[in-house]
């Protein structure tokens, strides 16, 4: 069985040696991105160590802040330890641009399990932006995977201080956002309303494409350095970039009126943050490659898979539609066998905190929670996804996915000899 198993993984990678090699090759104009920015702002080794307290006039600092809206697009950007994850960071930008009266409106439905309580959706008198009477509506502009510009403007007739698109499909079933998308909503958002903030939360989508958000019109985004652009290796923080007032906005929420940007250390892992950008664009082909990998498998298996392999990417999320609980533990239980850390765990189902559904994750990470290396989560409720990102390195996404398949044989839940669950 090991051996048919390891065949028929091979076979889906051979026949997706076109795509392969396509994001392969795209590695390099990325990278170029990078070394322009590091070449313009004069990086060198003086800039890898950071002040202690304040860190007021840090250089390092300010030199990664100025690389990261280069290679972003932006007018200005700010990357911080202090932020301990993406969701803090868009919180951030949420808290430190909206006020009292201002209404925010979500264009792609129902945002990501973890900012309900930030914006008030679950949970009461926590300091949500409803606790702060900011108020908020959700639609889904997005139908079969275009854009519904009737419905966009008729939402955009009542004013709207900030529009917030999320990139990735978080755990919908809607395709994530290209560029293209992004760009043609924020176009149409600021042609209603010019003054309207388009904020874009671009968790798992640095460098799948060409360009970034602030590049096609977002005045604002945020996202995760122990995501894409870390590279695998930054141990945590976040970033802003948009507009300089907008991000200025909202580091006074990180640390005060009157701070801003001027505070924060670093501590000492400069280095780390500019290496990890070095990488990220490597990292994230890598990414790409296992999820074209385990979409090809699982589509053999007889699964439905979003996106399909050698299809269109946006981020580096592959969904799998496994129909059951049952078989959601056996492919995480198999993934955290192949993980480099933890492997003797075997993940449950359990209570997360900012998650409406119980979930159940695998990733045995260096980096706790990091989705960049090789990870899988997914709530526990109908349809019963399994949402898989990152990947150092092909290999062990194919090492994993052999565990995986071998062990949903073993349960009777795929049978092998028909090549369908």
């Amino acid at each position: 069985m090991s051996y048919k198993v390891i065949e028929l993984v091979s076979n889906v990678e051979e026949s997706l040696r076109e795509t392969i090699e396509k994001r392969t090759n795209g590695v390099s104009s990325r990278l170029q991105k990078v070394l322009n920015a590091f070449a313009i702002e004069g990086l060198g080794p003086h800039h890898f160590n950071s002040l202690t307290g304040y860190a007021h006039g840090d250089i390092g600092r300010d030199l990664i802040d100025k690389v990261f809206a280069i290679v972003l697009g932006a007018e200005k950007s700010a990357v911080r330890m202090q932020f301990v994850s993406g969701t803090h960071a868009i919180s951030a930008a949420l808290f430190g641009v909206l006020r009292p009266g201002d209404h925010l409106l979500s264009l792609t439905g129902k945002p990501y399990d973890t900012l309900e309580e930030v914006i008030g959706l679950r949970g009461k008198g926590k300091g949500s932006l409803f606790d702060f009477g900011v108020t908020y509506s959700q639609i889904s502009v997005i139908k079969n995977g275009n854009i519904d510009f009737q419905y966009l403007e008729d939402a955009l007739k009542l004013p709207q201080k900030m529009v917030f698109i999320q990139r990735s499909c978080g755990y919908s079933s809607r395709p994530s956002l290209s560029i293209r998308i992004i760009k043609d909503i924020c176009n149409f958002v600021h042609s209603k309303q010019p003054d309207c903030v388009c904020f874009v939360d671009n968790c798992y989508g640095e460098f799948v494409e060409e360009i970034e958000p602030n590049e096609v019109g977002a005045d604002l985004i945020a996202g995760s350095l122990i995501k894409n652009p870390g590279g695998t290796i930054v141990p945590t923080g976040g970033y802003i970039a948009g507009k300089s007032d907008l991000v200025e906005m909202s580091c006074c929420r990180l640390t005060a009126p009157g701070i801003g940007m001027d505070g924060g250390t670093n501590f000492n892992l400069n280095r780390l943050i500019l290496q990890g950008l070095f990488l990220a664009p490597q990292m994230v082909a890598e990414s790409l490659i296992g999820a074209e990998i385990i979409a090809g498998v699982f589509k053999e298996l007889g699964f439905d898979v979003k996106p399909l392999p050698g299809e269109f990417r946006s981020d580096v999320i592959q969904t799998v539609s496994l129909g059951s609980a049952n078989a959601l533990q056996v492919v995480c239980r198999s993934f955290q066998l192949s993980s480099p850390v933890s492997s003797y765990l075997n993940p449950v189902p359990s209570s997360m905190p900012g998650y409406e559904s119980e979930l159940i994750m695998s990733g045995g990470t260096f980096i706790d929670g990091s989705t960049s290396e090789f990870s899988a989560d997914a709530p526990l409720r109908s349809p019963y996804n399994l949402y898989v990102q990152g990947g150092t390195h092909r290999a062990h996404v194919k090492i994993a996915i052999i565990q995986a398949v071998i062990a949903l044989v073993n349960e009777g839940i795929v049978d092998l000899s028909k090549n369908k669950k």
